[in-house]
């Protein structure tokens, strides 16, 4: 029911996971009643949430409770658990251990080309993040077969996320090789990026799709946070 990447494992503080299907509702009521279990099972004491409306704005919080049109939270208190939604964007999860400051973001295209990761390690720097120790995992989204695009679109991305196929009738974009590219020009070590290669669309069993399922109200939950 929950994915749990390996990239933060040798740091025993952190928590860090990605909901399935299994775990988070239909309903919007399901998804907080979602937030309020993850913190109750993880041992956290509160739980802050992000409004997300495909931009970069990107708020520093200590304390639980949403954030209205924010797509990114980061904090350094510990015992605050930071939780995104998805259903077929992507999510990046960020931890300086080291600092103690950890970020999530929600990245669909429009969030990844107007600078959403480069917001939140920003953020994360202001509180004494160094990107060269972050950790960063890169949940299921989806994938490069599914996600055909406009031209208009595809212009957006460097020539390396785009992929044209004789018998595609329009590009198709790798989101995953996207936020991955950021990621490295931002100055995170590849070494330190886990990038799931689960895609979301065509994996129904396992995850919600917008774009397979016709705009579903199903989400699934990235979250990270630290222990003492």
């Amino acid at each position: 029911m929950i994915l749990r990447p390996t990239v933060f494992d040798g740091h025993p503080t952190l928590v860090a996971g990605f909901t399935t299907r299994a775990f988070a509702g239909m309903e919007q009521s399901a998804v907080v009643e979602a937030r309020t279990r993850l913190a109750h099972e993880f041992g956290f004491g509160a739980v802050a949430s992000a409004g997300q409306v495909h931009g970069t704005e990107v708020a520093a919080v200590r304390e639980g409770g949403h954030v209205p049109a924010h797509d990114g939270l980061v904090t350094d208190k510990a015992g605050l658990l930071l939780t995104v939604v998805s259903a077929d964007c992507g999510l990046v999860l960020l931890a300086d251990a080291e600092a103690g400051v950890v970020g999530a973001c929600h990245a669909g295209w429009r969030g990844a080309v107007a600078g959403v990761v480069e917001t939140t390690i920003g953020h994360m720097q202001t509180l004494g993040a160094d990107p060269a120790r972050l950790l960063a995992y890169v949940g299921p989204c989806i994938g490069t077969e599914a996600f055909e695009v406009g031209e208009e679109v595809a212009t957006l991305f460097p020539p390396e996320a785009v992929v044209r196929r004789a018998d595609w009738p329009k590009p198709h974009v790798d989101l995953r090789a996207a936020l991955v590219g950021q990621l490295r020009a931002l100055g995170v070590p590849d070494t330190h990026v886990e990038v799931s290669d689960a895609c979301t669309a065509s994996d129904l069993d396992r995850f919600y799709s917008y774009r397979a399922e016709g705009g579903t109200a199903g989400r699934m939950l990235g979250f990270i946070g630290r222990h003492t």
